[in-house]
């Protein structure tokens, strides 16, 4: 039998990409995690992580153990809930702007799904503006989305930098307007994006506005402008403007949990931890 301590260690080094980080977050010291994973490693008689000073990587037997870890981990919480008479039951109202849903969010659903599986989730997809102002409403539980400037609500997932995108090959002409496509009003993006062009002094206009995301990559692939995205939200047909293309920076934004309430309980809390420990997962493309 597997040790969840150790399996515990191991998928926290997995996702951390490095054994300090992942003693960060397990609040252990980083010479207890590597004794955890090699411990794992002699009882699997396998070599899970190829090491050098530089990085930390899965080998094919850690990629496999992944996947045995979360689900031997999964079914000894669902144990202990079980005959501890903890299961959670009832409905979370989970509000996820488009950036999540064009991410690694369905995985982390399924597998709290399987965690959790009395708990009804009621799913809204939209803009990030649009979510922060349902959750005020009292109409979502939990949202993740793009941090609302000025609200310090909420945990950070990860912070990325916001890009410029469009069809390749996109040029553009420093004698006309930029020809933007951008979300309608209330979006974080838009503002970022607007604001950018002010401060450099470049002149804009709007030409094609689209309430999801599919829309603006369709008007993106038919050149009608460019858009700005995440960085790692790869998107077919797009590419990121180089540094030659003479655009302002747009900084970077957070990606951020918040709650109804300032300590979530419940459906809420599990899903707001589970989005928190994935942070590495919906960094990947």
């Amino acid at each position: 039998m597997y040790d969840p301590t150790l399996l515990s260690s191991f998928l926290a080094v997995a996702r951390a990409k490095g054994f300090t980080e992942a003693g960060r977050r397990l609040g252990l010291q980083q010479s207890t995690v590597s004794q955890h994973v090699r411990k794992l490693e002699t009882l699997t008689g396998r070599r899970l992580f190829q090491r050098d000073t530089h990085s930390v990587a899965l080998t094919i037997d850690g990629d496999a153990m992944v996947d045995f870890a979360r689900g031997i981990l999964e079914a000894n919480e669902r144990a202990q809930r079980y005959f501890a008479g903890t299961e959670l039951r009832g409905r979370l109202r989970f509000g996820a702007s488009e950036d999540f849903v064009l991410s690694r969010l369905p995985e982390v659903l399924r597998e709290f799904r399987r965690r959790h599986p009395s708990v009804d989730l009621e799913l809204t997809v939209g803009l990030s503006g649009q979510l922060y102002e349902k959750l005020d409403a009292g109409e979502l539980d939990l949202l993740i989305a793009k941090r609302r400037a000025g609200d310090e609500r909420g945990e950070v997932v990860w912070r990325e930098r916001l890009v410029w995108a469009g069809a390749d090959p996109w040029r553009p002409d420093p004698d006309r307007p930029l020809a933007l496509i951008l979300f309608p009003p209330p979006s974080i993006t838009r503002t970022a994006v607007i604001e950018a062009l002010e401060r450099a002094g470049r002149s804009w206009r709007i030409a094609c506005t689209s309430g999801s995301f599919s829309g603006l990559r369709a008007a993106a692939l038919a050149g009608l402008g460019i858009i700005a995205q995440s960085k790692n939200l790869a998107v077919d047909g797009l590419s990121e403007l180089p540094p030659s293309a003479g655009l302002p920076e747009l900084g970077e934004t957070e990606f951020v949990v918040v709650g109804s309430s300032q300590r979530l309980q419940g459906p809420a809390a599990a899903l707001g931890a589970a989005l928190v420990a994935n942070g590495d997962r919906f960094r990947e493309r």
